[in-house]
Parts: C-alpha cells; structure tokens; sequence
C-alpha cells in the first residue's frame, strides 16, 4: 500500500509539473504572438483600425476581430477593407501556426511578390488581392505548398503566370484576375486536381486560347474568364469539368461552333457566353435539367433553338416553342442576334414571366397574346424586330410594367386612355401607330420618359404632361397650337415636337420651364415673335428652324452656338450683324440714326458726370486729410486663429498699389512686409460693392468658416481676418513661388518672373511632387473632413507652391460645404473657370466631390502637356482635346510637354495623363474618387523617390 501511495505521488507531481511547464509555455507564446503584432502595428503606422490594439493580458489578442486563434494561438490574420499603406514584413511568419493570411482591398505594396512568406510552412489561404504588389508571380511559388486558397487579383502583377502554379496540387480555389498579365494561360493549371474554383477574368492583356487541359478540373464548380482575350474555339474537353455549376465566358473573341457536351454536367445551373463571335446552332441541353440561366446574347448563332430547352424547369435566356408551357420562366434574354419566328406563345403560362429582352433579332409576326394577361411583367425590349400588329391591350396596363421598349418595329394601333400606373418609360419611335394622344397618357405618376417619333399620331398636343422629363413626338401628324397653361411640363428637360403641323405662336410660358435644356420646334407652322423670355434657358440645344418666325431673335442666341437654330425663317432678324446665323440685321437704317442720337445724349451726361466726379473727389480728399492716422483705428476687428506678430494696423499700411500681387473675381491680393519683424503676410481684400455686398459677404464668410476649420499641409494658412463695415480682409501665410500656373505656362512664367529668369522649366518630378501635395488636400477635403467639402473652383492659378515647390490649395471663397454626406446640393448658379467646370455642373449646378476630380483631372492634363484649361483647339477645351488624340488613335508621347519630356519619365507622364483622362469621364460615376486618385499618383512618384535603384512601375487604370 505504501508503495501504491508513494508511486500515486510521484505521479501526482509529474502532472502538475507538465501543467506548469504547459501553462508557462502558452503564456510565452502569448507573449511573443503579442510582440509580433505590436511590431506589425508599428510598421504600418499605428493605423486607426488597429488602435485596439492594447495588450491586458497574455491572452487579450485572441478577443480582437482581425485575429482567429486556436489554442491560444493565433492561426489567422484578417485586415479586410482596413485601408493599411504598408508591406507584409518576414517576421509575421514567425507566427508559427499561422494558416490565413487575407489583406484584401488595402494599400500593401512591393515591387515582387513577397517571397517572405514562403517561410509560414503551414499558410493554407493566402489573399492579396487589390492591393498594389508588383513584378512577376515567381516560379518557384510551389515551395508553398500546404496552400488551399491562393487570390492574387487587382494587383500589378505582370509577365506570365508562371506554370509553377500548376504544382501546388492541394489549392482549392485559385483567383488570378484584373493584372496587367501578358502571355498565355499555362496548360499546367489543368494538374489541379482538387481546384474547385478557378477565377482568371478581366486580364486585358492576356491573349489566350482556352487550353483543353482544364478539362481535366473534375472537381471544378466555378470558372470565370470574362473579358480576358481569349480567342480560338471552345475546346470538346470543356463537357469533361463533371461538378462544373458555373460558366463565364462572356465578354472574349471566341469563334467557331459551341461544344455539343457544354451542357453535358448535370449540375451546371449558369451559362454566360455572351458577347463573342460563336456561330452555328446551340447543341442539346442533354442532362443540364438545372440550368437558371443561359445568355447567348450578341453572337452570330443560327438555326434553330433545340426543342429540350423549352422542358427546362427553370430556364431564364431560350427560344424554343414549348418555351414557358412546363417552366416557371423568369426572364427571356437572347437580345442581338438572328433570331427569326415568332416570340412563344406560351412565354407567361404559368404566370412568373418578369422580364422579356428579344432586342435587335429578326423577329416577326404580332406579340403573344398571352401578354395581355401577364401582369408579372416587369421590362419589355423587343425593339429593332420586325413585329407587327397591334399591342396587346392588356399589356399597356400591366400591372407590375415599368419600361416597355417598342421601337424600331411596324406595330400598328392607338394609345390607350390610360398606360400602367407603374411605367416609368415608354419608347415606341419608327412604327406605324396612330390615332390621337390621350390627354391622360401622362397619368402615370411614373412616367419620365416618351418617345413616340416617326408615327402616324394627330391632333392636338396633350397639355397634361406631369412627370415627364423627356417628350418626343416629332415626325408625326400633329396639328393645332402649343398649349398655353403648361405648369405641368415643369419636369421636361427635352422637347421634340418638330416635323408636324403646328401652328400658332411659340407660348412665352416655355422661358419658365426651369429643367428645359432641349427644345426643337423645327418645320412646323408656327409663327410671331421668338418669346424673349426663351433667352432665360440654359439650352443646351435649340432648333427653331423652318417655321414662319418674325421679329428679333432673344439677344442670347446672337453667337455662334446657334448658327443653325434658325435657318428658313425669312421675317427673323438680329440686333446685330452675323454670317454664322444667316440672318438679316434688324432696322440698320434707323438703329444708325439712334445710335447717333445716343452718342450725343451720352457725351452730355458723361461731361455732367465728370464734373459731379471732380467735386466729389476733392471733398473726400479733404475730409481724409483731415482724418488722418486716426482711421486705421476706429472700425477694424481682428480675429485670430493662432498667435500673431501684428496688428491690424500693420496690415493696413500694407494694402498699397505698390504691392498688389493679383485680382481676381471677388478680391484683390497684396503682397505685405510686417516691418518690425520682416515677415511677409498674403491678403485678400473683399471689394467693396454694395450691389454685390450680400453675394461678397456669403464668400467671405465661407472662406473663414472652412479655412479655420481644417488643418492640412496641402491646404494654405489663414492667419487672421479683419473686418469693418464696408470691407473685408483675410491673411495667409505667404508663399513664394506664387500659383502653379505661374510656372506651368511660358507666357505666365514672363510676366511673374524677371526676363533672366523666366526661362526656368518646372522640371518633371516637381509637377509630381505637386500633383501628389494638391491631391492630399483634396482627398483631405472630400474623405477626411466632416462633412466633406466640394472646393468648386479647382483650378492651377489656386495651387500655392512654396520654396521647396510643396503644393497648397488657396481660395476657397467659392467652396461649399454639403449638407449631408454623400447628398449633392445644388447651388443657384454656375461658378469656376472655363476648361475646369465639369459638364454635368454647368448643365445642372448640382454638385458633389466628383466635380473637382474632373477641375483635378484637368490639372493632371496640364502638368503633362504644358498647355493652359482652355487651350485644347478653337474649338475644345483641354480635358476634350486631350480625349480626341487618344481616340484618335495617336500615341500619348506626342503631346507631352517636351520641355520636360524625357525617356527616364515618359513612363509617369504617360500614366499622369492617363489617370487625368479618366478624372474627367463625362459621367461622374466612372470618375475615381479622390482617394483614389492619389494612391495612384503615389504609386506613380514612388520610381523617382527610388531612382537610383532602376525601379520601374506598371500602374493598371480602368479604361
């Protein structure tokens, strides 16, 4: 028994020791897993994402979001979205259970791949995607071979896919997408076995067969190579990949006939091969009964649709006759194509038909006439066919119909009293429809948009066009005048009524419609004055030609912009003379003589006035002189908004003709010296205009409420400002080297700069470094200020350059701050400068952030050519100019300044240029944002800060 005891002890003591050293052993790890990240967060910035990032215990990192643990120890690191600026450092492999590593969508860079984590020998899933890493994917990656998961997408990365990648035989899942890649797709891929996810789309640069080796992917459920060049035909091999569900390869130049065993996979379920150059038939569906979508659309298929796709269950995208009988048919897409026959008659037989998109085919005969009674349908495009008959009437009313698209056919019949309630657009031009146009077609609440062109429409033109924000009704049949009560035409932004038989005058009551840009009257009947009030309109196109107009044409339309808006109106005449608009000067005989008349009148006010002047003068001098000193004293108030070595009364002394530095619209500049101290202050003095005294006071007010606000070393100081009654001054800190515009073009550099001097060229890496310094502020601006503020006169004379050539943005009298983030305000006119204001702002004033990316992307322009904003052509703006060359087909290099123009930068300026082409995209929308702009533009001046070392960049741009 003793012995039993004293072996339970031993016993007893060996297990609490092995705990012991266990526990010390966990708690070390702890502490070393707890150094290795704050060694991490301190590489990368301190960023703000990772602030909680405050050790409490030996455990406390297993509790934070970005990390998994197991066991206490961490196996997985995730900085998803997290927006680091930063590289994946070697020592974040000596996490040794380490499995995941994902930085998708942040800015990690390195000029290779990071070979480093070679190192993490058990790194399972690895994701770099969109980030900016570099050079080519090395040949030797199979070294990581426990991976699983292995995205590499939106990245730098170019060369070839190295076929190393066909050896990590355990990957999964495999995401190789939007890389400036070159070369082909290697054959090896195929030796994946395991590979359940393949995904190599939007590789623009590739140029590819499909290699038949991927008929070997047993295990492959997803395949993505849209847009990636490929070319040649679809290898047979495809009907091989057994577990395939998805299929995209849409969007490529794929030729020749359609494999017959594509659809051999019995679980295939998606099918996109739109947008290629296939021909022949479409094969046999055979075992594919899960097929939901099949888009062929914009091939050049023909025959005629295999009879087993109308069995399909739920088949969205086919033509045959049984199509929708023994299916809950969806959607019908098979849109440009050669498609001839008859739409099925039983697309909506079982109620669920949604949508209905048969557009540019060779389609005949009338509609089904089950779309009478389908009231699921949502979208109808069947326009550029050759249907025929009438509309089912039903289908105007369909309950759930928005958008019905008509055009391009040879329909026949009349609009009906009332259309869906839910119809928000409505085209129906070049058929045969006829009859008169309901005063209740507009009763929809939704309806913005009808187009019925080239019909056989008559009578009168409805007067109830609520909603409505685009009315064409030109090339019909209609008569009678144009309604005078139109205050439910407010909405309409364009109108066509031309080629029918309207008479009557034009109603002054046009001018009022505050949305109007687009009006054609022409070849109708109409006759009397032009309203005057139609100068009113921010048109962006008129045409009042062929009618029966008299009188003087609006003022505003005496210019070059409408030369052809008036042809064939013999009675219409011009105040003054103009080849361009073709028309007779009105009354020169007696205009001559009232001139004469007005000279004389005017020379004797003028000589009265002179005299009152003089008068006036001499007072006011008097009166000052005796005032003396005393006045810079009595009404001025300074507020500062840091520590001061002035006085208001310094400042004054200073505002001398002697040193007016520049005039602007709303103000003066003066360069002053403080005398005691020898500093040297910038100010802007407010003119005084009583008729622009409120306009002024707004300016001022939002300049100081915004430039004592925000704190940036791209944005410029304001000091202080000074005010009285009946004037207004702001003081910045001065900065030496003027306005970037001063610089940037030969003329403005002769007249800032003395004649020995103004031959100095702004060599290339300064233009970078300003470009880099004025897209911080602005990002500053948009992205980090809240809310955010729109500058709105973004423009090179308002980029402050300092000695050391570091941008600063000045004059922000003309900014606003937007009510509410991400909601654009509208303001009540147009301000900026000619060749910087985005289109869309000077045809709506509405603005957000996105208007001074295009005033950015100008500057950009700029920076690259060397010419001025308004210097594209005599007949284009830069940001204009600069696209036609490029659409045109001519190389970039040909219009780069060639005063900096140089083979170690031309690769730079070239991606400058190309980024500033895509800040000024007529669509806002495809515009980057401002953050976005200057991650490029880091990436661009980071092979100058390192040029020493031969670096070389790739940027990838959208197109």
């Amino acid at each position: 028994m003793k012995k039993t005891t004293l072996i339970f002890l031993h016993f007893s003591i060996y297990i609490s020791t092995f705990f012991h050293l266990l526990s010390h052993a966990n708690s070390q790890l702890s502490a070393q897993e707890q150094g290795i990240l704050q060694n991490l967060k301190k590489l990368w910035g301190n960023p703000k994402p990772l602030k909680h990032w405050i050790p409490t215990n030996s455990s406390s990192h297993c509790s934070w979001p970005e990390i998994t643990c197991s066991s206490g120890s961490i196996i997985g690191l995730s900085f998803r979205d997290y927006n680091i600026n930063g590289t994946i450092p070697p020592f974040i492999c000596n996490l040794k259970n380490l499995t995941t590593i994902d930085v998708y969508n942040n800015s990690f860079h390195s000029t290779e791949f990071p070979r480093a984590l070679y190192n993490c020998s058990k790194l399972e899933i690895l994701d770099l995607s969109q980030n900016y890493f570099y050079g080519a994917i090395p040949d030797d990656i199979h070294h990581m071979s426990q991976l699983r998961e292995l995205s590499l997408g939106g990245n730098n990365f170019d060369g070839n896919i190295s076929a190393s990648i066909g050896r990590l035989t355990g990957l999964r899942k495999l995401v190789i997408i939007s890389c400036p890649l070159t070369g082909s797709f290697p054959p090896e891929i195929g030796n994946l076995s395991n590979l359940e996810e393949l995904s190599l789309a939007s590789n623009s640069k590739i140029v590819s067969t499909f290699p038949s080796e991927f008929g070997k992917l047993k295990k492959l459920k997803f395949l993505w190579m849209a847009e990636t060049n490929l070319i040649g035909e679809i290898p047979n091999t495809i009907g091989k990949m057994e577990a395939l569900e998805k299929l995209d390869l849409s969007k490529n130049s794929l030729t020749g006939k359609i494999p017959k065993n594509l659809f051999m996979p019995k679980n295939l379920r998606i099918v996109y091969l739109h947008m290629n150059k296939l021909s022949g038939e479409i094969p046999p569906v055979v075992k594919a009964f899960n097929l939901d979508v099949v888009d062929l659309s914009e091939n050049k298929l023909t025959g005629t649709i295999p009879d087993d796709f109308g069995k399909l269950i739920n088949l969205t995208g086919s033509l045959p006759p049984e199509l929708g009988r023994y299916s809950m048919l969806e959607t019908l897409w098979v849109s440009t194509n050669r498609l001839t026959g008859q739409l099925p008659e039983h697309l909506c037989d079982n109620g669920k038909l949604v949508e209905v998109i048969a557009s540019e085919n060779q389609l005949v005969g009338e509609l089904p006439k089950s779309f009478g009674n389908c009231n699921s349908l949502e979208l109808v495009k069947i326009y550029r066919n050759n249907f025929s008959g009438n509309i089912p009437s039903g289908l105007w009313t369909s309950l759930n119909l928005k958008m019905l698209m008509l055009n391009d056919n040879s329909f026949t019949g009349e609009l009906p009293e009332r259309l869906a309630w839910n119809l928000s657009q409505l085209e129906m031009n070049n058929n045969r429809f006829s009859g008169k146009i309901p005063q209740g077609v507009s009763s929809s609440r939704n309806l913005l948009v009808l187009k019925a062109s080239n019909n056989l429409f008559n009578g009168m033109i409805p007067q109830d066009l609520s909603h409505l924000t685009t009315l064409l009704l030109d090339r019909n049949q209609l008569s009678g005048s144009i309604p005078l009560d139109i205050n439910s035409w407010k909405s309409l932004n364009t109108l066509n009524l031309s080629r029918n038989a309207i008479s009557g005058q034009i109603p002054e009551e046009l001018g009022s419609l505050p949305s109007l840009t687009e009006l054609d009257l022409s070849e109708n009947q109409l006759s009397g004055l032009i309203p005057s009030k139609l100068g009113l309109l921010k048109l962006t196109s008129l045409n009042l030609s062929s009618n029966h107009l008299t009188g003087n044409i609006p003022s505003k339309f005496e210019n070059d912009a409408y030369a052809h808006s008036f042809l064939n109106n013999p009675g219409l005449c011009a105040n003054r003379p103009s080849r361009s608009l073709n028309l007779k000067t009105c009354n020169s005989r007696l205009q001559n003589s009232s001139q004469t008349s007005y000279k004389l009148i005017a020379w004797i006010i003028g000589l009265v006035v002179a005299v009152l002047l003089g008068l006036f003068i001499s007072f006011f001098v008097i009166r000052n002189h005796k005032k003396g000193k005393h006045r810079l004293h009595l009404t001025w108030k300074l507020v500062s908004f840091q520590q001061l070595n002035f006085t208001e009364s310094d400042i004054l002394s200073g505002l001398t003709a002697n040193n007016l530095i520049g005039s602007g619209g709303s103000g003066q500049v003066y360069r002053v010296v403080i005398n005691h101290s020898g500093d040297i202050v910038a100010v802007k003095k407010i003119w005084n205009n009583r008729k622009l005294e409120e306009k002024l006071e707004k300016e001022f007010l939002a300049e100081v409420k915004i430039l004592s606000s925000i704190r940036h070393a791209n944005i410029v100081k304001l000091l202080c400002y000074i005010s009285s009654d009946n004037s207004k001054l702001l003081v910045y800190k001065y900065l030496d080297n003027h306005s970037l515009d001063r610089w940037l073009h030969r003329k403005s550099r002769a007249t800032t700069f003395s004649s020995s001097v103004n031959h100095v060229v702004l060599d290339w890496p300064k233009r970078l470094r300003i470009a880099v310094g004025a897209a911080q502020g602005l990002s500053y601006m948009h992205h980090d200020c809240s809310p955010p503020i729109v500058h709105r006169d973004v423009k090179s004379s308002n980029i402050l350059l300092d000695l050391d050539f570091n941008a600063q943005i000045a004059d922000f009298g003309l900014a606003k701050i937007l009510i509410k983030e991400g909601e654009p305000a509208t303001m009540s006119a147009v301000a900026g400068s000619f060749g910087y204001i985005a289109p869309e702002y000077a045809r709506t004033t509405r603005i957000n952030e996105k208007i001074d990316v295009y005033s950015f992307g100008v500057i950009l322009l700029e920076l690259t050519t060397g010419r001025k904003a308004n210097d594209g052509d005599e007949h284009s703006s830069l940001a204009e100019w600069a696209l036609r060359h490029i659409q045109d087909g001519k190389p970039i290099g040909d219009i780069l300044d060639e005063e900096v123009k140089e083979p170690c930068h031309l690769n730079e300026m070239c991606h400058v240029f190309r980024l500033g082409l895509y800040c000024t995209s007529t669509q806002p929308s495809t515009r980057p944002s401002m953050k976005e702009v200057l991650t490029v533009l880091l990436q661009c001046s980071q092979p100058i800060k390192n040029r020493e070392k031969n670096a070389t960049t790739t940027m990838f741009l959208p197109s």
